[in-house]
C-alpha cells in the first residue's frame, strides 16, 4: 500500500458524504465499523478515520478501499489523513508510561500511601505536568488526557496495591505494582528520579529530547528511572566532546581502546577500520549522579555489545560487574566442557573388549 494514498480534496468529499448520509448509513454503505482507535477532526466534528480514509481513496484512485485492504492505524489511515493536512485524535488515551507512574507514585508516597481526590491541588498540578511530558504523541491523546480525574484514579490504583492495603484493589496495571515495589525497596533512588523528571519538564529540558534509536526500533532497553531520563542519559553518552576527552585520557596513560567489560579491541579485530573506535558509557545513572558536571572517571569505554547488555534491563550493571558475569559464564562453560571430556574418556575406557571364541 502506498504511503500517500489520499488527498485533501478527497477527504473533504468523503466528509461531505458522511454528513449527508449520517454515520450509520455511511458506514453501512462502505462496509466499515465504528472507529475504535482514531477519529479525524474537521470543523469541530469527529469522523470515523478509517472509513473516511477508505472512501476518500475513490476520489483519487477510482474506487474506495475495502476495510481489509488497509489498517486504520498509523501505518495507513492515520498517516494518510495527517499528510493530507487533517487532525487525527485517539479515541482512548494511551496506557500510562513508567515515567508517569513514577511521578504519581511519588505523590502517593508523600500522601502516606493513600489515594488523592481529583480536587486536590497536588493532583491538579501533576495533571498539568503530565500533559507536558513528551512521551505520547498528540494524536494518541484525547480531550481527557491525564486530566485530574484520571490522575486521581491512578493514585488509587497505586495505593490499593500497597502490601498493607486490606481492601479490594482498583483496576490498575502490572507496571503500577512494579513501580510501587521499587519505591518501597529504593525510596531515595526513586524519589530522586521523580525529582529529576519534574525538574526537566518544568525547565523544558526534557520536552525537546528526540526518540532514541533504541526506542524507535522497539528495543527492550529499560532505564531505572524511566524513558525520559534514559534519553538524557544516552544523549550524554553520545556527546562527541566527552568521548574524545575520555579516549585521549586513556591513550595518554598508555592504555588501549578496549572494552572494559569483555576486552574487545576494534582495531585488533577490524584493523584500520576499527582504529580509534569505542563507545562511551556513563557508569552512574542520572537518578544517582544528578545533573552535575560529568567527570571522566564517571565514563567507561565499552564495545557496542556490552553497551547494549548493560542498558538492556534495570538495574544496570557496571562494566566491572558485567566483566565478572562474563568471566563466571566462561568459567562455567570451561568446567562443563572438562566434565563432558572426562565422561567421554571414562566411557571409552569401559568399552568391553570382544572375547575371542577359543572353541575348535
Amino acid at each position: 500500500m502506498r504511503r500517500v494514498a489520499i488527498t485533501q480534496e478527497g477527504v473533504l468529499k468523503a466528509i461531505a458524504e458522511y454528513d449527508r448520509l449520517g454515520p450509520d448509513r455511511f458506514l453501512e454503505k462502505y462496509g466499515f465499523k465504528k472507529a475504535r482507535s482514531y477519529v479525524v477532526v474537521h470543523d469541530g466534528r469527529q469522523y470515523d478515520s478509517k472509513a473516511i480514509a477508505g472512501v476518500a481513496h475513490q476520489w483519487d484512485h477510482g474506487r474506495p478501499l475495502k476495510p481489509d485492504e488497509f489498517s486504520g492505524g498509523r501505518e495507513h489511515a492515520v498517516a494518510w489523513l495527517e499528510q493530507a493536512g487533517f487532525q487525527v485524535k485517539a479515541v482512548n488515551n494511551p496506557d500510562w508510561a513508567r515515567d508517569e507512574i513514577i511521578l504519581a507514585c511519588q505523590l502517593v508516597m508523600e500522601n502516606g500511601w493513600k489515594g488523592l481526590d481529583a480536587q486536590d491541588a497536588r493532583v491538579v498540578e501533576l495533571s498539568r505536568l503530565l500533559q507536558l511530558l513528551p512521551i505520547h504523541a498528540e494524536t494518541e491523546r484525547n480531550e481527557k488526557f491525564r486530566n485530574p480525574n484520571g490522575v486521581a484514579r491512578k493514585t488509587f490504583d497505586i495505593a490499593t496495591r500497597h502490601p498493607d492495603y486490606q481492601g479490594k484493589p482498583t483496576n490498575g496495571s502490572a507496571l503500577d505494582r512494579a513501580v510501587l515495589m521499587e519505591f518501597l525497596a529504593r525510596p531515595d533512588e526513586m524519589t530522586a528520579a521523580a525529582r529529576l523528571i519534574r525538574q526537566g519538564i518544568t525547565a523544558g529540558e526534557l520536552q525537546s529530547l528526540p526518540l532514541t534509536e533504541d526506542e524507535a526500533f522497539g528495543d527492550d532497553y529499560s532505564a531505572p528511572e524511566g524513558r525520559l531520563l534514559m534519553r538524557r542519559h544516552q544523549a550524554r553518552e553520545r556527546s562527541k566532546s566527552l568521548r574524545k576527552k575520555k579516549i585521549a585520557s586513556v591513550l595518554k596513560r598508555g592504555g588501549r581502546l578496549e572494552c572494559e567489560a569483555c576486552g574487545f579491541d576494534f582495531e585488533r579485530v577490524y584493523g584500520d577500520r576499527g582504529a580509534g573506535y569505542i563507545e562511551c558509557h556513563h557508569v552512574v545513572p542520572l537518578h544517582e549522579a544528578g545533573e552535575g558536571q560529568t567527570r571522566l572517571r564517571d565514563l567507561a569505554l565499552i564495545c557496542a555489545n556490552c553497551h547494549r547488555m548493560i542498558h538492556r534491563r534495570a538495574p544496570w550493571p557496571t562494566p566491572a560487574e558485567l566483566r565478572a558475569s562474563i568471566e563466571q559464564k566462561q568459567a562455567a562453560d570451561k568446567r562443563a566442557a572438562e566434565s563432558l571430556a572426562r565422561q567421554r574418556t571414562a566411557a571409552d575406557v569401559q568399552v568391553p573388549v570382544p572375547v575371542t571364541d577359543l572353541r575348535c
